[in-house]
């Protein structure tokens, strides 16, 4: 199991504490693309799966992190 599926793992059992570096190194990691359009959120897309607004303070709420999980999930499965 590598690092990053670790980290998601742990999302997983656990949604806060986590910050926005965390979640853009998965992104990168799974081809998530990562956008900063100048304000205060990272948004995160892939395709036709949509996109997610995450705020780029802390702490992430929990609900972001599981629509951030959810997503790599439904990417990941898309391409598998």
């Amino acid at each position: 199991m590598s690092a990053t599926e670790k980290t998601l793992s742990k999302m997983r059992r656990n949604r806060r504490d986590w910050r926005i570096e965390n979640l853009i190194s998965i992104a990168e990691r799974y081809g998530v693309q990562v956008r900063r359009p100048g304000g205060s959120h990272v948004i995160f897309s892939f395709g036709a799966l949509g996109e997610i607004s995450v705020p780029d303070h802390r702490p992430i709420k929990p609900v972001y992190i599981k629509a951030f999980v959810a997503l790599v999930d439904a990417m990941r499965g898309q391409k598998e």
